[in-house]
């Protein structure tokens, strides 16, 4: 299955999107503490690495410490990232979960079955998301 935007129906791009809404907040911020981390890290790393081992004659002090301040930082932001990508992770999975249960067309063993895999699989939770869409969409048309 393919979860391309362009390739979906309007039905699952409508869904989508609100999905998207609901997160996007979380996103924002965990992309930002991501996109800080990486260079306080590697800044601080290298510093440290040259000021100890290729120049400890000249190094003092402060500038160790303002190194290692700049490297903790860097990797409490990286810590806050990856918390806010769990985040997103249980947000998807409970938007999923009552968008399922809340269904009107679709029977309650379809519900039932559809949420324990959103659960029990959740690194697959959006194709089956799709897939109860999909399922609920063919129920819909037909009555």
């Amino acid at each position: 299955m393919n979860l391309f935007m362009g390739d979906m129906p309007l039905f699952i791009k409508r869904e989508l999107e609100k999905l998207n809404e609901t997160i996007a907040p979380l996103a924002k911020k965990a992309s930002k503490y991501a996109l800080w981390s990486l260079p306080l890290i590697s800044v601080s790393i290298v510093n440290l690495i040259f000021l100890l081992f290729f120049m400890p004659e000249s190094s003092n002090v402060v500038s160790l410490v303002v190194f290692a301040v700049l490297g903790a930082v860097g990797f409490a932001l990286s810590k806050e990232a990856k918390y806010h990508k769990k985040e997103i992770h249980k947000q998807s999975r409970d938007y999923m979960i009552k968008r399922i249960t809340s269904s009107d067309a679709a029977p309650e063993h379809s519900k039932d079955k559809y949420v324990a895999l959103v659960k029990g699989q959740p690194v697959q939770a959006m194709q089956h998301f799709v897939k109860f869409l999909e399922e609920e969409n063919r129920i819909d048309t037909i009555y």
